[in-house]
């Protein structure tokens, strides 16, 4: 009251009860109240129209209804109800549609800890960048999953394509793991919480921990595109034990925290990039594929150092928690204190959990050729497949009698069976049209149809995979001389060469240390190298390959035979012949032929 008597004087000393109430607008009777209901309802479902035209169909509802005699309130009065009852009308028309069906859910997500509800989203990068095959500027997809309690962005994705599950399976597994420390970075971005001293965080990573949280996500939700509806994408989500909280169609304000975080990346980091594309083409600048510098590993990384050093410590003004009214924080002082309240989960995932995530796929198993996914057969001969040839699993359901194996789409040369007897070990069965060595690069399942479809295109009906290595070597870019690639491609090809490297970069990056590309080797090394170097590499698997099928349909190599005059060049030819010598000709005949 002291406070209201210094703002109002002696009336803010009053109590509000003994005031009289409002009346209300007396000009809106009921009928005027049941034509700009029916009004409301019908411009609903038509275009956007303006207030004069709602004016003018609430007279018309009132005189085809009530008569020429009934009162109809003037047009400010109409827009001031209007605006009271239904809001000042300025969003678009089918968000104003979508709220309307969803307007009767009264239900709300109350958010308390770390990890109870991420939110995923994906948007193209503001700006240009150049991919590591050719140099060419492309655009690429960033993919952001945030915290939505400390407001945490603890994984993204960087993507010359749009996403697809298997990103986006990826990312939410690097929610789980700690991130590793990078080149560059220095004492004040490793792992700072309480609680947890870093030295067992990186005990039980095997890595420097950098600040940045890890979790195990709870709830995620996401908007409906593709990606996010796939079945792969869920199937992951039930393996990571995962609840699903779509959002309402058409309601960015589901998710606006991380629709804000993408805001805040383009004012904060990407506006100050050479090649920013601005907000829209009205604001593009001249020419920013030329001005395009950052390659893609450049721009992961600089992304990756912001994120740590600059967003995780940066202020949240209207973020503050309800039990710390008007305080400061930021998203790690927030997780920091969460840690403290309830305490901190410590679970790094096993090695195994990548294989976990892939698609699966139920197969049998032939003596002859092993398994067969997308048209392609794997593990010919391999040791894990030759006790169960022709045999069927003890699997019951839908897919009773199949056995079950893993593939990453990014990378087509292997896919992942899992030992029936031991659940940790993971057997890597290689494509049966692969060579010994392993030299030939990685292509994607869109290569894989691509494929399959020139062969039947060509009539090959293939006995073995090997028939198909020369079109896919082919198709890979490798028929083209190295320093004519730039100009023999086109530009559609060279994008697609640029994205199938940096897919297998992104496998190769996502798949454990203790994974074995093929019996006897210890690692496999997919490289997103110039053009140029990987030209040569498809060229000398295609001699590889030829040398040996040469060396397959000539197993022993017999030995020349002599040259002519050979045998009279070791032996005088008026010589008399010792008593032990052979003659050289036994009969006329045959003295006649020498």
């Amino acid at each position: 009251m002291a406070a209201a008597w210094r703002r109002d004087g002696l009336l803010g000393c009053a109590d509000g009860r003994w005031l009289r109430k409002s009346g209300g607008r007396p000009s809106i009777t009921d009928a005027a109240r049941e034509a700009i209901f029916a009004v409301r309802k019908e411009t609903l479902h038509r275009s956007r129209i303006s207030m004069r035209s709602r004016e003018r169909l609430i007279h018309q509802y009132m005189r085809e209804n009530f008569g020429s005699e009934a009162s109809v309130p003037g047009y400010d009065t109409l827009r001031k109800v209007w605006r009271e009852w239904f809001g000042p009308g300025g969003a678009r028309q089918r968000y104003v549609r979508s709220a309307q069906q969803t307007e009767s859910s009264t239900s709300r997500v109350v958010i308390h800890r770390p990890g109870q509800v991420v939110a995923l989203d994906t948007t193209v990068l503001p700006v240009k960048i150049r991919e590591a095959v050719f140099g060419d500027p492309v655009s690429a997809h960033l993919t952001l999953a945030m915290d939505c309690y400390s407001h945490s962005l603890v994984a993204f994705r960087l993507t010359l394509i749009s996403d697809t599950s298997i990103d986006v399976a990826m990312l939410l597994r690097e929610m789980t793991m700690p991130l590793p420390m990078r080149a560059g970075w220095g004492e004040d971005m490793e792992w700072p919480y309480p609680g947890v001293p870093a030295v067992v965080v990186s005990q039980l990573a095997g890595h420097s921990a950098a600040a940045l949280p890890f979790m195990a996500p709870e709830t995620v939700t996401t908007d409906h595109g593709g990606p996010y509806k796939n079945h792969h994408l869920v199937e992951a989500e039930r393996v990571l034990g995962c609840n699903i909280l779509p959002s309402r169609a058409l309601r960015p304000t589901d998710k606006q925290a991380v629709e804000r975080a993408f805001g805040g990346s383009r004012s904060l980091l990407c506006e100050v990039l050479p090649g920013y594309t601005g907000v829209d083409v009205a604001d593009r600048g001249a020419d920013p594929e030329g001005d395009a510098t950052l390659t893609l590993d450049q721009m992961e990384h600089l992304i990756a150092t912001w994120i740590v050093k600059v967003w995780q410590n940066r202020r949240l003004g209207e973020y503050a928690p309800a039990w710390g009214p008007g305080e400061e924080h930021s998203p790690n002082t927030l997780f920091a204190a969460a840690m403290n309240q309830g305490g901190f989960a410590l679970q790094i995932p096993k090695p195994g959990l990548y294989y976990q995530l892939l698609p699966r796929h139920y197969v049998k198993i032939h003596a002859q050729r092993g398994v067969k996914i997308g048209g392609l057969w794997y593990g010919k001969d391999h040791p894990a497949l030759r006790e169960h040839w022709n045999k069927p699993s003890s699997r019951g359901g839908r897919h009773k009698g199949k056995w079950v194996t893993h593939a990453d789409r990014r990378d087509r040369r292997t896919t992942f069976f899992q030992d029936p007897t031991d659940a940790e070990i993971w057997h890597v069965l290689r494509w049966n049209g692969l060579p010994d060595e392993n030299d030939v690069p990685a292509f994607s399942s869109t290569t894989a149809a691509t494929l399959l479809t020139a062969a039947r295109q060509r009539g090959i009906r293939p006995h073995s995979d090997a028939d198909l290595l020369p079109v896919l070597l082919e198709l890979l870019g490798g028929i083209a001389p190295a320093d004519e690639w730039p100009t023999a491609m086109s530009k559609g090809a060279r994008a697609r060469h640029a994205r199938r490297t940096a897919q297998a970069a992104a496998a190769r990056a996502d798949r454990p240390g203790i994974d074995e590309f093929a019996y006897g080797s210890s690692s496999t090394e997919i490289s997103p190298i110039t053009w140029a170097r990987d030209a040569r590499a498809t060229e000398s698997a295609v001699t590889s390959e030829m040398h040996r099928r040469r060396t397959a349909a000539v197993p022993g190599r017999p030995e020349p035979p002599p040259s002519l005059g050979d045998t009279l060049q070791h032996r005088h030819l008026f010589a008399a012949l010792d008593a032990d010598d052979e003659p050289i000709c036994d009969t006329r005949a045959e003295a006649e032929d020498v």
